[in-house]
């Protein structure tokens, strides 16, 4: 089969011909029929995340039909459609999985990192940690929902009961979850690149009642904000227009160091938080949400010999919405 290999960090995808995977116990083998590009793939291939599986077939936004399932794998039959997301495997007993945070299990092993993913025709995944597909969406439309949709709707979930939510870094995630907070009856402020006049005008399209660049103040004081944007420099930002008690989110596994800045802004029992991956708990809940809003994915398609330049539009932020690869 053909696969997009990421063979050393800082250098392009190259690609190769491999064989197919074969299923373990337990694994399902899927015919990939879609697989997003998400900023982590960007984060993998900068060198930015250390200690990746070499050679490595990248990707965790995955849509694929089941064709063979291994041995005790019986949740999915051949020909079902399935999505496989980030979190790809834990060890079910630690403190952390007993207790509702696998996505903190310290041997956790993750799609497109430690497991080959779906930059290729076809991938193995764990059946557990594989999701039914909503019969609403199409493979390109879904794969977003795999990780910027899951992280996405984590991180909306630790800004509480917050109604004006400022969201930094308006990417395929924020394009996800504004609809999610609009449903709800939240407000959104958008908060863009410098000059990026197309994203703001994208944003309000979407039902955000305030875009503008990141380095300026809302017209509002904010309840609680979401960083999406790798920025750490946007955290004081962030904290400065969110009031008393309210919360900054950080949504990315990886963000540039954040600067010193006076206590005075973190005062009033503001909080910052991370967000560390995703639960299971987390795709059933959101998987469910999404037909309900409904939830659209706006998405730029690539075929499978053109993932570099998916990357680097993804990364130039060129891009309304997602990046998808179809291979």
């Amino acid at each position: 089969m053909d696969a997009m290999l990421l063979e050393q960090p800082r250098k392009p995808l190259v690609l190769r011909e491999v064989p197919i995977p074969t299923c373990g116990p337990r694994q399902i083998r899927v015919r990939v029929a879609a697989c997003g590009v998400c900023r982590t793939d960007l984060h993998i291939v900068d060198g930015e995340l250390p200690r990746p599986k070499l050679p490595l077939v990248l990707g965790h936004e995955i849509i694929g039909v089941v064709e063979e399932a291994g041995v005790d794998a019986h949740r999915f039959s051949i020909g079902d459609s399935v999505g496989i997301p980030w979190l790809g495997e834990t060890d079910n007993v630690c403190r952390y999985c007993r207790s509702g945070r696998e996505n903190l299990c310290d041997v956790a092993r993750f799609t497109g990192y430690d497991i080959d993913g779906g930059y290729a025709q076809q991938t193995v995944a764990n059946e557990a940690y594989c999701y039914a597909v909503p019969s609403e969406y199409s493979a390109e439309h879904a794969a977003p929902l795999m990780c910027a949709g899951l992280i996405g709707y984590r991180s909306l979930k630790f800004t509480g009961d917050a109604q004006r939510v400022g969201i930094y870094g308006f990417g395929a995630s924020a394009h996800i979850i504004t609809q999610v907070a609009r449903w709800q009856g939240r407000r959104i402020y958008a908060f863009t690149r410098p000059g990026d006049l197309a994203g703001q005008t994208f944003a309000k399209t979407l039902g955000a009642v305030w875009a503008g660049d990141s380095t300026g103040p809302p017209p509002d004081e904010l309840d609680a904000a979401v960083i999406f944007a790798p920025v750490g420099d946007l955290v004081p930002v962030a904290l400065r227009y969110v009031g008393k008690g309210g919360a900054v989110v950080c949504g990315g596994i990886h963000m540039s160091d954040i600067p010193s800045f006076p206590y005075e802004l973190l005062w009033g029992e503001r909080s910052i938080r991370s967000v560390a991956n995703l639960t299971r708990e987390d795709a059933v809940e959101f998987l469910a949400l999404a037909p309900l809003v409904p939830v659209k994915t706006d998405v730029t398609e690539y075929p499978l010999a053109r993932a570099n330049e998916a990357i680097a539009d993804v990364r130039a932020g060129k891009l309304r919405g997602a990046a998808v690869l179809l291979p």
